[in-house]
C-alpha cells in the first residue's frame, strides 16, 4: 500500500505525531510520502524521518502575544492558492491519503475521490466532547481539512470513537528535579517571560524560545529550539508551563509532570482543551497569566503518569489492513488497553 501523508506544520504537535507514525507505518509495510504545509520550509527542523518530503503554503493561523491575530491570519492566508495546489497535486499513484489536519492533501483527496483518513486531535472535536458546540466545530473542521474517516485523539473517550493520545514514549527515563520547571510559551516575547519567572527565585525555569544560543540570567535558562534538548528537560522537570496544545501536554502527563496551561485566546481547540483539562483535573488552567495561581501550582504534588497504549502501532496496522475495522471498534480496543496499563 502507498499513501500520501499530509501534515499541518503550523504547530509542532502535528509534526510530532507524524514522527511517531512514520516508523510504525514502515514496520507495517506501508510506503509513505509526506507533504507539509503551514510553515516556511526554512523553519522546519529535525525532518530526517520524512525523507524527500514535499511542502506547500497551505493555510495557517497567525498568533502573537498569546492569542490568534484574526486580521493577520486573513491577510497572510491565500485560500485560492491552497485550492489550486490541491487541484494540481497528483494522487494517481496513491491508494489512500492520510492527513493530520493538512488542507492541501485533504482537499486533493476529496476532489480526486481518493480514500482519506484524518488522524489528528482536531478530528476528536467532530464529536460531542464537553465544553463547546461540536456541530459548528465539526462543520468548520471538515471545511478546513475534509476527510472520509475522522480519527480523533483525546485524553478521554467521552463515549465517542476517539483514541487515546498518539505520542511517542519518553526519549529519556523520567526523573524528578523538584525545583526545575520547563516553559514553552513561544508566542510571548522574551522580556515578558523574564519578568514573569525571575520572581520565583527558588525555582529554575528552562525557557525554550526562538533564540540562536542558550544563555542564563539568574534562575532563568533560555534555550533554543531542540527536540532532544527539550525532551531531556521534559523528562527531568517537575512541571510544564505552556499553552493548551494537545501534544506537549500529553507528553507531560505521560511523564508524570504537573501542567500549568494558558490557552491561546481565540483558538477554539485550545479553549476546548482547557475546559477538558480542568474538568478531568489534569492541569491548572489560567485564562490570563496569574502570578499567585502559578505560585500555588509550584507547590502541588506530582501526578501519577498517564501512559497510553501503542496507538501508533495499532493505527499503522489498521491502515495496512485497508481500514476495515470501524473507528468505534478501534477506539474500544485501545481504551481497553489503556485501562489494562493503568
Amino acid at each position: 500500500m502507498r499513501v500520501l501523508y499530509g501534515v499541518q506544520a503550523t504547530g509542532n504537535g502535528h509534526i510530532t505525531r507524524a514522527r511517531v507514525m512514520a516508523p510504525a507505518l514502515e514496520r507495517a509495510g506501508v510506503e509513505v510520502d509526506y507533504l507539509f504545509s503551514g510553515r516556511p520550509v526554512d523553519q522546519l527542523f529535525n525532518m530526517e524521518p520524512f525523507g524527500d518530503y514535499q511542502t506547500r503554503q497551505g493555510l495557517t493561523f497567525m498568533q502573537r502575544d498569546g492569542q490568534v491575530r484574526v486580521l493577520e491570519t486573513l491577510r497572510t492566508n491565500n485560500p485560492l492558492r491552497c485550492w489550486r495546489d490541491a487541484g494540481e497535486l497528483d494522487l494517481s499513484g496513491y491508494d489512500r491519503v492520510i492527513t493530520d489536519f493538512e488542507p492541501v492533501t485533504a482537499w486533493a483527496a476529496k476532489r480526486q475521490k481518493v480514500p482519506s483518513v484524518g488522524i489528528a486531535h482536531q478530528y476528536a472535536l467532530c464529536y460531542p466532547i464537553q465544553g463547546y458546540s461540536y456541530q459548528l466545530l465539526s462543520r468548520l473542521i471538515q471545511l478546513f481539512a475534509p476527510v472520509e474517516t475522522a480519527i480523533g485523539v483525546h485524553w478521554h473517550h467521552f463515549d465517542c470513537p476517539v483514541l487515546p493520545p498518539l505520542i511517542q514514549p519518553p526519549l529519556f527515563e523520567p526523573t524528578l528535579e523538584t525545583d526545575k520547571v520547563l516553559v514553552y510559551l513561544p508566542l510571548n516575547p522574551v522580556p515578558e517571560l523574564e519578568a514573569r519567572f525571575s520572581v520565583f527565585e527558588d525555582h529554575r525555569f528552562y525557557i525554550y524560545s526562538g533564540i540562536d544560543e542558550p544563555y542564563q540570567r539568574g534562575n532563568l535558562y533560555f534555550m533554543p529550539f531542540s527536540r532532544e534538548g527539550f525532551q531531556h528537560d521534559l523528562s527531568s522537570c517537575s512541571g510544564v508551563v505552556t499553552h493548551c496544545g494537545f501534544g506537549l501536554i500529553s507528553e507531560a502527563l505521560q511523564c508524570g509532570k504537573k501542567v500549568f496551561s494558558i490557552p491561546i485566546k481565540g483558538q477554539f481547540e485550545q479553549l476546548s482543551n482547557a475546559y477538558v483539562l480542568e474538568k478531568l483535573g489534569l492541569a491548572t488552567i489560567a485564562k490570563d497569566y496569574d502570578e499567585s495561581l502559578l505560585f500555588d501550582w509550584l507547590e502541588l504534588e506530582q501526578p501519577e503518569p498517564r501512559v497510553p497504549p501503542d496507538v501508533a502501532g495499532r493505527l499503522a496496522t489498521w491502515i495496512a489492513n485497508d481500514c476495515r475495522e470501524s473507528p468505534a471498534e478501534l477506539a474500544k480496543r485501545l481504551w481497553q488497553q489503556e485501562i489494562a496499563c493503568a
